[in-house]
């Protein structure tokens, strides 16, 4: 068994002789087949192979097989971007009529995804406090209840989640436990290791690392127990659109992402394109060799903003004073703690603004976690179509500045935010 280093590298493709070195990029949306029987054991899933880039083709089949390598899963199924990767998830697990729970200190997008766009469809979102206790979580669960949600690292709120306490409510309620992983990736936090049930990620983030390629990745770890659930009925009853086939019964441990794949991708239709995930596995090439470097400069960062008289608060798992420490002592690998770092500017609204026009290296832009240091002001942009009152739940306050910190020189980078820091209070 290879470190995960050399799986970002080696894994998801392995040619033969004669063969490409490099994961070719194959941009066509339909395949060839000598006979018709053929081509129908594919439609009705008797076959693996590629007949339509809806359903996958070989260079998304490799990223899945690089990405689900790496977090130790039985297989992983690329989506057009993060937001269709949680959206296909909640689809393949839930009816009219349920409803699952969620941390609430979540990404802007997916709380709106959540707290909006699903209920209308009937499905609602119980949403809970990171720090909430079990039984307060225990008292959200119905029969209806299919799943809980939470990110690894939270966008942009920084909390950290507590995967022992969650993946024992779980387990002890049999449903599964669904990781948004996309700040923290496979080479710092390993979900699966610690009771989670399903990986989530914004391929658009880190995974990519330099801004070129949207995607969403689901990762499944093939150990919930659908066969005989009576919460997933839609896994145990014949699906009549492939000939009464049963999920749970037919495909064993893959038996959530063929269901994903064949029946929520088939309908939906938001696969990845090709040549993004071309990109996309170029990105995770050299992932091990930019998270160290992404963490080591916000850690940096992070002690400076400490100390500046400018700044009323900071949130970053690395740093020991900070309240998420434990858990990113328990659950990250070597001491990262990825490269996003968030704090309190003295002035709100107005000091925020002054901050980012000051900025030289760091660029405001709607996006974090590529190898060009960013900013933003999430109270006015990502989170700006949310209340007063969901701010707070979220952890956003109108003073909160996020910094992506990109893998620059760390001299440089601390440069221009002090400098920007000094020009905001003036």
């Amino acid at each position: 068994m290879f470190d995960i280093d050399t799986k970002c590298v080696q894994s998801g493709y392995s040619p033969k002789n004669g063969e490409p070195r490099v994961v070719p990029l194959v941009q066509s949306t339909t395949y060839v087949y000598d006979t018709p029987e053929e081509m129908g054991e594919l439609f009705d899933l008797k076959r693996e192979g590629f007949f339509y880039a809806r359903l996958g083709s070989p260079t998304v089949d490799a990223l899945e097989k690089k990405i689900a390598d790496l977090d130790g899963g039985v297989g992983a199924l690329c989506c057009a971007s993060g937001m269709a990767a949680t959206t296909l998830t909640a689809l393949n697990l839930c009816r009219t009529g349920d409803n699952f729970i969620s941390t609430s200190t979540i990404y802007g997008g997916t709380y709106n995804l959540f707290c909006t766009t699903l209920p209308k469809y009937g499905i609602t979102c119980k949403f809970v406090k990171p720090d909430a206790g079990i039984k307060e979580i225990e008292s959200l669960i119905d029969e209806k209840t299919k799943f809980i949600f939470c990110e690894t690292i939270a966008n942009p709120a920084m909390a950290v989640a507590d995967f022992g306490k969650l993946s024992a409510v779980t387990k002890k309620y049999g449903i599964p436990l669904i990781v948004d992983n996309t700040l923290a990736t496979p080479v710092i936090c390993r979900p699966f290791e610690f009771g989670a049930d399903i990986i989530i990620y914004s391929s658009t983030k880190y995974l990519d690392g330099h801004a070129t390629s949207l995607g969403g990745i689901i990762v499944d770890s093939g150990k919930f127990g659908y066969l005989g659930n009576p919460r997933f009925p839609d896994f145990n009853q014949p699906d009549e659109s492939y000939h009464g086939l049963v999920y749970a019964k037919d495909f064993g441990p893959m038996a959530f992402l063929v269901k994903a794949r064949g029946q929520m991708m088939r309908d939906l239709g938001a696969q990845a394109a090709p040549f993004n995930a071309f990109l996309t596995i170029l990105g995770i090439d050299t992932l091990h060799l930019r998270m160290p470097r992404h963490s080591s400069n916000a850690l940096a960062v992070a002690k400076m903003l400490k100390d500046n008289p400018a700044v009323e608060w900071v949130e970053y798992g690395g740093l020991e004073s900070d309240v998420n420490y434990p858990l990113t002592k328990k659950y990250f690998t070597n001491g990262m703690a990825s490269g996003m770092v968030t704090f309190g500017i003295k002035g709100g609204r107005e000091a925020a603004a002054k901050f980012q026009k000051a900025l030289k290296l760091f660029r405001i832009v709607t996006h974090i976690a590529d190898a060009r240091s960013c900013v933003l002001h999430p109270a006015s942009t990502t989170h700006r179509q949310l209340s007063d009152a969901d701010l707070v739940k979220c952890g956003i306050s109108n003073n909160l500045i996020r910094l992506s910190v990109g893998i620059e020189s760390e001299k440089d980078i601390i440069g221009d935010v002090k400098n920007a820091l000094e020009a905001s209070q003036k």
